[in-house]
């Protein structure tokens, strides 16, 4: 799933238990899908030139680009259905009367 790390996200300091947790994370989520973001970047950044090096015939391992292009498409997917994901929560947030 590209190289996007559920790790990164925080998933791991979520505790079962109801009372909240002591332990500061150490990045807020702002951080972490500001370096998301740059990653999948990245990964965009290394496909574009892949490609360049496939139309202009400069391409040492062709296996190699495509891999490089199928991780770019998968990581914008990931980045796209959690931005929809976030949306959606930020709309049910607003529809929740107080």
């Amino acid at each position: 799933m590209a190289d996007i790390k559920l790790d990164n996200l925080g998933i791991n300091n979520i505790s079962s238990n109801s009372n909240v947790s002591k332990k500061t994370p150490s990045k807020n989520f702002m951080d972490t899908m500001k370096e998301v973001v740059d990653e999948v970047n990245a990964h965009q950044k290394t496909s574009e030139k892949a490609l360049s090096d496939v139309a202009t015939g400069q391409v040492k391992d062709l296996h190699q680009a495509a891999i490089a292009i199928g991780k770019a498409e998968t990581s914008m997917k990931v980045m796209l259905e959690v931005r929809n994901k976030a949306i959606n929560a930020y709309k049910e947030i607003l529809r929740t009367q107080v």
